[in-house]
């Protein structure tokens, strides 16, 4: 199945992975979700399977795993975490992943294992360039 890009503009507060998944950095704890165009592959989002608050999660093992009518994905995170607190209104509600995939569709807070890997992700523009790859 093709998937048609969208042109979008992607928060510059937050940092990318190439798999779709944002950072936002608040000190010691930080957001993780994934962008809108990994919300809009996966179409409406009906399941996510949330990790546990106190996981603490090697280097690309995973977070969490969402299910929606077009396709699943696997999150995963490039460096080690620990799980702080996971979103409570994604079990009754995971659609706000496509609603609102920077705000309320927030999946986790985690603290990382060293906070110079967030610098190490991209920026706005380096990942809306990766999707043109």
């Amino acid at each position: 199945m093709a998937y048609v890009l969208r042109m979008a503009t992607f928060p510059e507060n937050l940092r990318y992975t190439e798999t779709h998944e944002w950072v936002r950095d608040r000190e010691k704890l930080v957001t993780i979700g994934i962008t809108q165009t990994a919300a809009d592959q996966l179409g409406p989002v009906g399941f996510v399977e949330l990790p546990y608050p106190g996981d603490i999660l090697k280097a690309d093992l995973v977070l969490c795993r969402i299910r929606g009518d077009e396709g699943a994905k696997v999150l995963k995170l490039p460096f080690v975490v620990k799980v702080m607190t996971v979103n409570p209104l994604l079990e009754a509600q995971p659609g706000l992943i496509n609603s609102d995939p920077y705000g309320g569709g927030w999946i986790a807070k985690v603290e990382p294992g060293d906070p110079a890997d967030i610098d190490a992700l991209l920026d706005a523009a380096g990942y809306e360039a990766s999707l043109s790859q």
